[in-house]
């Protein structure tokens, strides 16, 4: 069955990216090459802090849609729940 994953990301100033992706160890890895959307880049979002899971592709488009209109403060919330440091979660498996 195919994984959805709706991320989170940061750089070292925590300007936050959220995003959806079917692959999301290719995913992060892109953007830790410099490429990705113009945001990304611009702000070089290297970092994965959060990420959630599902096998349904609606879900995951509206569970990205839902965290992006959120205040940051409100992200911030949900990033320190499971990762209260702000750790890069892809930091063992991306090989950087």
């Amino acid at each position: 069955m195919k994984q959805y994953y709706v991320c989170i990301m940061c750089n070292r100033s925590r300007t936050l990216y959220t995003g959806m992706t079917d692959d999301l160890s290719r995913r992060v890895n892109e953007h830790k090459d410099g490429g990705g959307t113009g945001f990304t880049k611009k702000y070089r979002i290297t970092r994965l802090v959060y990420y959630e899971t599902t096998n349904d592709v609606r879900a995951a488009i509206q569970r990205e849609k839902q965290i992006k209109g959120w205040l940051r403060r409100k992200k911030i919330a949900l990033v320190e729940t499971t990762n209260p440091e702000s750790k890069d979660l892809s930091e063992e498996w991306c090989g950087q």
